[in-house]
């Protein structure tokens, strides 16, 4: 089964986010507050338990996100965030999204502005983007110290529900609906540790960079994930 890979794009921006694992944590702190605004337990409350998941692949200590969620369900909590996607182009016409949380949308969309046009890219009307890409469920079983084959692994993602299997010499990636994701994502994890399970965009199709261009998309990217109000930003990119 064939598609686009997303593991070594995130172990790439894994090892750079290392040293800025505290701003990791806030942001997801935030994350895992408003959507625990909606109720505290992640058995009735989706979003929360997908925001859980999320701080446990970044290995976020279960101190902070207790925390978060304490903040959210405790009375008179007066915190609250806009989600808001940018929508813009990199160098040589990479497709970009960029998901914040902000408070302040003013302040965000200036700063969002100036990573873009700062380092060879533009923003974009919403929706000229959008089309580039598709939702799907996304989840990663890194293949060091696994005995398993990509027949075996094929067989157990038809029969969890799962669309495509990618598989590298790293990582098996496999591919959902939206709808299947966490069904999928809860009949894999019986039996194999998943090092990556979220719901995100992928592209339909991609751009190849050449060694100018990269250097200075990898600078756009640095600057969006930079900002505080920034939560993910997924692009089209081939690297």
């Amino acid at each position: 089964m064939a598609g686009h890979s997303k593991w070594k794009n995130i172990q790439g921006r894994k090892n750079a986010q290392d040293s800025k694992r505290g701003k990791i944590f806030q942001k997801l702190s935030r994350e895992i507050y408003m959507a625990a605004k909606q109720g505290g337990d992640p058995e009735m409350n989706p979003a929360l338990r997908l925001a859980l998941d999320k701080a446990k692949s970044a290995n976020m200590p279960n101190d902070n996100v207790q925390r978060a969620i304490k903040r959210a369900t405790e009375a008179g909590a007066g915190e609250n965030y806009d989600e808001v996607t940018y929508e813009g182009y990199g160098p040589n016409g990479v497709a970009v999204l960029v998901q914040t949380l902000t408070d302040n949308r003013n302040r965000t969309g200036s700063n969002i502005r100036t990573a873009f046009t700062h380092n060879g890219g533009t923003l974009a009307e919403r929706g000229s983007v959008a089309f580039q890409f598709e939702r799907k469920g996304y989840i990663a079983i890194e293949r060091q110290n696994l005995d398993v084959d990509e027949d075996t692994m094929l067989m157990a993602v038809l029969e969890a529900g799962g669309d495509e299997l990618i598989t590298s010499d790293e990582a098996f990636e496999i591919f959902t609906a939206p709808a299947d994701f966490i069904d999928v994502r809860d009949e894999l994890e019986q039996t194999y540790p998943l090092a990556q399970a979220e719901l995100t965009m992928t592209p339909t199709v991609t751009i190849d960079l050449d060694a100018e261009n990269l250097a200075t998309f990898e600078k756009m990217i640095d600057a969006l994930e930079d900002d505080d109000d920034v939560t993910d930003v997924i692009h089209n990119a081939n690297y």
